[in-house]
């Protein structure tokens, strides 16, 4: 490092921010200068096991540490080709934004200290108006799309408690008659109910459409027909993880006020469909009574970034917000601890309302587009492959493939696509996560980096041939 740091003051704010600043700046310019040269993915990392120290080290040997042990051995996941799960990259602006929020350190506990509670608001309005949604939904920045679901688990609980005269929030579930309706919720969304005490168990599976993980509506009507349990609640999905498949929100919204079910949509990702297409995928979404979305996949903004949308808040502030001394919340104008999981909570909102800032819809449409076309591009490539076989439509940003297993039984099929799909991520070209579809191992690769080019789907397709030559080429 260029700046002298083994005499540095800890004590002394002033001066040790002002050096610290430097070092950090260094620290993110050489980071960010080594994307390409890095592996995309490091699959075997180690950290070497150290007791505490007492008394502390120097900063001096501190940053050592962190740049011999740390750092070499971090992901290239803000880099254009991080492919596995839906991981966007944070873009120039909401990488600057995020240091900010560091620095600025508020606490969006509260709104009467600060006008960071209203930089919130406003990114969440401007969030609506991006995505064509009507003025009456409201909501809040969380930790992410499981965080978000959590809050529509809970609201919808809690609603169906209202239907049948009990508050669930204060005097809990066990009288509560409910039954949950989905087809392919995603595992957050599991991981929710179980945590809201409703249970991991209480889904009534839905029979999906014919090669499609979208709900069959005919089977969904059949089965609230059927149902004895007095309030009940509907799971969609606006682009499920694995196809990208959409429900038909419009429909299903007409059958959830039919069989007045309380609407969540998951629509962590495809929600960013509405930026491109004509006619919408997610039309219907408007309808909903509660919306998760995530800005650290399209929006390409830092972790942690998700987003609950709901047309009901007084529900949500009925249900989270709890009176004390020092807390002073109204429903008129709720502050977010009366209306999210922490009381605490930093400033994830200044990337979001920077990034619609400079950005624009326009902007961030541009790089959905080319991350859809990529992906179509990547799906053709696969398509005509020799060694590969792409086993579903890719009609988003998700390209599901596997290597040509024509003659495999399908336990032989299941074992060469995860050899095949490590041996590709240990390469470090590209990084591809698992999947299963229709019963089978799969091979997903996820476009949503703002930083792709078609370059990168060639240096892909470069290593999946090397990989495949590995394995025995034609015989894969």
């Amino acid at each position: 490092m260029a700046v002298e740091l083994s005499a540095l003051d800890l004590s002394n704010e002033k001066e040790s921010i002002t050096k610290l600043i430097q070092v950090f700046a260094q620290i993110t310019e050489n980071f960010i200068d080594d994307l390409e040269n890095r592996p995309v993915a490091q699959t075997d990392s180690r950290l070497k096991s150290e007791s505490f120290i007492e008394a502390g080290i120097p900063f001096a040997q501190a940053l050592e540490r962190l740049c011999d042990q740390v750092i070499p051995q971090l992901s290239a996941s803000r880099g254009p080709r991080y492919w596995g799960f839906v991981t966007g990259g944070a873009t120039p602006i909401a990488t600057f934004a995020d240091w900010l929020v560091t620095s600025f350190d508020q606490n969006l506990s509260s709104g009467i200290d600060s006008v960071a509670s209203q930089v919130e608001r406003q990114a969440i309005q401007w969030l609506c108006e991006m995505f064509y949604l009507p003025p009456s939904f409201k909501g809040l920045m969380t930790t992410g799309a499981t965080a978000s679901n959590f809050l529509g688990a809970l609201l919808a609980r809690d609603f169906c408690g209202q239907q049948q005269g009990l508050n669930v929030a204060k005097d809990g579930v066990t009288s509560l008659s409910i039954e949950v309706f989905a087809a392919t919720p995603h595992s957050s969304m599991l991981k929710t109910l179980g945590m809201c005490g409703l249970g991991q168990n209480c889904i009534v599976k839905i029979k999906t459409l014919d090669n499609s993980e979208a709900m069959c509506l005919k089977d969904l009507k059949q089965q609230l027909e059927q149902s004895n349990a007095k309030s009940k609640v509907i799971i969609a999905s606006a682009a499920t993880v694995t196809a990208t498949d959409f429900d038909d929100l419009s429909a299903i919204s007409e059958i959830a006020h039919q069989y007045e079910a309380w609407l969540h949509v998951d629509a962590a990702f495809g929600m960013f469909e509405r930026l491109v297409n004509q006619p919408r995928l997610s039309h219907g979404i408007e309808n909903a009574d509660s919306i998760t979305l995530d800005c650290h996949k399209w929006l390409n903004v830092p972790y942690d970034c998700g987003v609950f949308l709901t047309r009901h808040q007084d529900l949500l502030f009925g249900s989270l917000n709890v009176p004390a001394p020092y807390l002073n919340s109204s429903i008129e104008n709720p502050d977010f601890m009366a209306l999210g999981i922490e009381n605490s909570r930093r400033f994830r909102a200044l990337p979001v309302w920077m990034s619609l800032l400079v950005y624009g819809r326009e902007g961030i449409a541009k790089w959905v587009e080319s991350n859809i076309k990529l992906a179509k591009l990547f799906a053709d490539k696969i398509t005509k492959s020799p060694h590969y076989q792409l086993l579903h439509d890719c009609k988003l940003n998700v390209v599901l493939f596997t290597p040509k297993v024509d003659e495999m039984n399908a336990e032989q099929a299941d074992i060469l696509t995860c050899r095949v799909r490590d041996e590709i991520n240990q390469d470090g070209r590209i990084f591809v996560s698992a999947g299963m579809w229709q019963g089978k191992q799969c091979i997903r690769a996820a476009f949503s980096n703002w930083q792709s080019r078609v370059e990168d789907v060639e240096i892909a397709m470069q290593c999946l041939d090397e990989v495949a030559t590995k394995f025995g080429g034609q015989t894969l």
